[in-house]
């Protein structure tokens, strides 16, 4: 039996030891062959967790133990932490064949495609083993080794207990949960950094969903391809990330191209990285992030899980999901501590944080274990999102408007009391255009000026219409296209009479 000399004793958390505790009292209470789960936010160190129970599983019960991963990085990186606890193990990989060397080892750390072949072909058949590790274990492709380890105990890891596939819930193939640390508990604990979360608001009406109940990479990438959510990126940028080392995440390859090239043509250190580029060239362009202070890497969503990178300073969602899980994960990648890193900027460019709360907002993750649809189907849609919406005049504009005390008027409040004193609503739409045309006169010296200045409340236009829209229910793309039209023209009427009665 192989034993490993150089065993530097890793030590638990006091939060990592007490998640070991309960998760040994539910390997004891239950019966062999009973599959649990256990919760832990991105950054608490599940690796960790999950090295040490290996450790005694095979120390109390003298039973080998199986740790399944989905990718080739995540393999290489658990074997490395399981012989940090002084276990060691074997990989099985591409290369291995046949295990000859089995008794050797009372570990195995596995690819869930290459185990799954190695049984199929029947090359490989690995006896005594007590339990089964699987960490990610919101992913789907776990389910089809669940047959070949019916006897041993299957121990799920995760972030978010929540399947990656609404028709298979997790709940199937898991009888318990164990909930771990929450994110705000590890943030006052300086476990992780704390995220200052900045979102602006987009409208999401093009994106298309799949299949998968995720936003489709053809519409994604149409949106966030545009010159001006490029442009309103490098704005958000610029205001809050500046300078620092940011990690941007997109849908679609042709995405982060454009977002590569705009960094670029505006001067910004940039890479482009995604799943096309060779292992030489990832390792290459990895390490120019890590060694880079200002670096700034975009790419898609390859670099959600097993990547780590503590000097993160600012992580972008420069995209909208549906999924909770890739939501944390996400942003995970920035929450590492360091000594000189307590927190860490998110710049929200998909509604993200108003469709699921805040990254560091308690989680009941037990009700989403257990009843997973109703939470899918109570996941903010973007109309409801949009509704919300709060426009803010940028400070450059509302500078053109600095003789005017008060530029703001609230829709639905004035749609409140017209409906009240039972007058028109389109009433509403008529004071909002003579408060409009009143703050274009009083910053203009002319009838032309002020028509320069009104073209420029475009988005306010815009942003005034969808809320009276929303008011009276009557919210198609034609009427809301046809009332803008409309209102520009008669804002335009009303600054020309305006014009007319002073002269």
């Amino acid at each position: 039996m192989e034993v490993n000399k150089e065993v530097k004793k890793k030590t638990l958390y006091d939060y990592q030891e007490e998640d070991l505790n309960k998760i040994f009292t539910q390997l004891d209470k239950l019966p062999d062959g009973t599959n649990i789960l256990y919760q832990l936010p991105t950054g608490g160190g599940k690796t960790v967790v999950f090295s040490e129970i290996t450790r005694r599983f095979i120390e109390q019960t003298g039973k080998k133990v199986m740790v399944l991963t989905h990718r080739i990085e995540l393999s290489k990186q658990t074997s490395k932490m399981l012989k940090g606890f002084g276990v060691a193990n074997k990989v099985i990989n591409s290369e291995v064949k046949e295990l000859y060397d089995q008794d050797d080892y009372m570990c195995f750390v596995a690819m869930v495609e290459t185990l799954n072949n190695r049984l199929q072909e029947e090359k490989v058949k690995i006896n005594n083993i007590g339990l089964v590790i699987i960490d990610e274990a919101h992913y789907n492709s776990f389910r089809k080794l669940f047959k070949y380890f019916d006897k041993s105990t299957i121990l799920g890891v995760t972030a978010t207990p929540l399947s990656s596939n609404i028709k298979l819930p997790m709940k199937d193939n898991y009888k318990h949960l164990i909930i771990g640390e929450s994110i705000q508990s590890l943030i006052d604990k300086n476990f992780l950094a704390k995220a200052n979360l900045y979102n602006y608001d987009v409208s999401l009406r093009t994106l298309k969903l799949g299949i998968n109940g995720d936003y489709t990479v053809k519409s994604s990438d149409e949106f966030y391809s545009a010159h001006s959510m490029l442009g309103k990126l490098l704005t958000a940028y610029e205001e809050i990330a500046k300078g620092t080392k940011t990690l941007i995440f997109n849908n679609g390859i042709n995405t982060s191209l454009y977002v590569y090239e705009t960094f670029k043509k505006a001067g910004y250190n940039v890479r482009h990285l995604d799943n096309k580029n060779t292992a030489t060239e990832r390792k290459e362009i990895l390490e120019w992030f890590a060694e880079t202070p200002d670096a700034i890497l975009t790419s898609v969503s390859i670099l959600t899980t097993g990547f780590d990178e503590p000097t993160v300073e600012s992580i972008i969602l420069n995209r909208a999901t549906r999924s909770l899980t890739l939501y944390f994960q996400m942003i995970g990648r920035g929450s590492r501590v360091l000594p000189n890193k307590s927190e860490f900027n998110v710049i929200d460019m998909g509604n993200n944080i108003a469709r699921f709360g805040p990254w560091d907002a308690p989680v009941d993750w037990q009700e989403i274990f257990h009843f997973p649809d109703f939470y899918l189907e109570n996941i903010k849609n973007d109309e409801e999102i949009e509704r919300d919406f709060v426009y803010e005049m940028p400070d450059d504009l509302r500078a053109k408007f600095s003789n005017s005390d008060n530029i703001t008027f609230d829709v639905k409040e004035e749609y409140k009391k017209i409906f009240a004193q039972g007058k028109k609503s389109k009433l509403v739409l008529e004071k909002s255009i003579e408060q409009h045309a009143q703050i274009c006169v009083e910053n203009s010296e002319d009838v032309f000026d002020a028509r320069i200045l009104a073209k420029e409340l475009k988005d306010e236009i815009q942003y005034r219409v969808k809320q009276y829209s929303y008011c009276i229910m009557n919210n198609t793309k034609n009427y809301k296209e046809w009332l803008e039209e409309d209102y520009e023209r008669k804002l335009r009427s009303s600054i020309s009479k305006k014009f007319a009665a002073r002269m």
